[in-house]
């Protein structure tokens, strides 16, 4: 039962993030899945059951994306971890770029429902935890006030990489210039 429910729940981030929030439908998640009509009701009665499981599901699988690159990486610098973030957008806007267009389209869709952002902010804390701890590392002195600084760029790189996408993206260099600028003074004096 769960692996069917999960890939209900992937059909549906598909269909979102191929064709928009409105596109989400019990009927539309069922032929993405290839199951009969139905299947997608049977697990979830309501719209908004489904809407809630997915930001669930896409919030793992972000999760899951996150800890891959987590597991291979420890940024120690401003450079490392400007080179990591590179990495992630690349990830985000190439071989995931489906469930990335899913997240942005729940997120804009959660600016409508509070109860989504609720449960968004929830599900993010890990991941912006992790984020805090790579800035620490790195050298910031304030991970609690660089984090938006730096995550709101990545944001913005990630979503117009997505609405005009670019074949030669390349993000390293503003994000090393932007990591470098935000905590890399801090880190300089830490070294001396």
């Amino acid at each position: 039962m769960g692996n069917r429910r999960e890939g209900l729940l992937d059909a549906a981030i598909g269909v979102v993030g191929e064709s928009g929030i409105h596109a989400l439908t019990h009927r539309a998640v069922d032929t993405a899945a290839g199951l009969p009509p139905g299947s997608a009701s049977n697990h979830f009665r309501t719209r908004d059951a489904l809407l809630s499981a997915v930001v669930e599901r896409f919030a793992a699988r972000e999760r899951a994306n996150w800890e891959d690159i987590a597991a291979r990486v420890c940024p120690a610098t401003p450079q490392e971890l400007a080179q990591a973030l590179a990495e992630f957008a690349q990830d985000a806007t190439g071989p995931h770029r489906t469930l990335t267009m899913a997240r942005y389209a729940i997120f804009l869709e959660a600016g409508i429902h509070p109860s989504l952002r609720a449960q968004l902010a929830a599900t993010g804390a890990r991941v912006n935890a992790w984020f805090r701890n790579w800035l620490r590392i790195a050298g910031s002195g304030d991970p609690d006030g660089d984090a938006p600084i730096v995550m709101n760029h990545w944001t913005g790189l990630v979503l117009h990489q997505l609405a005009s996408p670019d074949p030669a993206f390349e993000p390293s260099g503003q994000l090393t210039a932007l990591v470098t600028a935000v905590i890399g003074p801090r880190h300089a004096k830490a070294a001396r």
